[in-house]
């Protein structure tokens, strides 16, 4: 990630409550499949829950880096 990348996440994530929440739900997500990846033995629902997870934060993910590209766009200098 880019040093201009990190500053406009930085500036989203305390101006944009949408992003905001993004991060806390990604970060949730990484939680929760750290706890099961860690597990010696995972149920049939867990790994449904985990490929679930995974989807989730790489929607996410994307829907951050589309943000950031947007206000990129439209806040570049000449």
């Amino acid at each position: 990630m880019s040093n201009r990348t990190a500053d406009i996440q930085q500036l989203l994530s305390q101006k944009d409550a949408e992003f905001q929440q993004w991060i806390e739900e990604h970060h949730r997500c990484e939680e929760r499949l750290n706890e099961l990846t860690g597990k010696n033995e995972v149920t049939a629902d867990e790994e449904v829950e985990e490929k679930t997870l995974k989807k989730r934060k790489l929607r996410l993910k994307d829907q951050m880096a589309e943000r950031i590209r947007t206000y990129e766009s439209s806040h570049a200098t000449a």
